[in-house]
């Protein structure tokens, strides 16, 4: 009988420790996810950010003309 309460005993914290791996793993996967969400956000923004600029750039120049040297 003690026995059977031992397996019982070992089983559970088996369990339990599997548990807080399975918990610790989703964590690790949300935590990941947001990071790289966050990384795509700021590349999206960046290359906005660099589209934006060349098209004010070629605004700038269409209005007043290029820096370049005449060839």
């Amino acid at each position: 009988m003690i026995r059977i309460l031992m397996q019982i005993l070992a089983m559970l914290v088996l369990l339990i420790g599997v548990s807080g791996c399975a918990v610790i793993a989703v964590v690790d996967t949300v935590g990941t996810v947001a990071v790289k969400t966050v990384g795509v956000a700021a590349d999206a923004a960046i290359g906005t950010a660099k589209i934006a600029g060349k098209v004010v750039g070629k605004a700038a120049d269409a209005a007043f003309g290029s820096d370049k040297p005449a060839k």
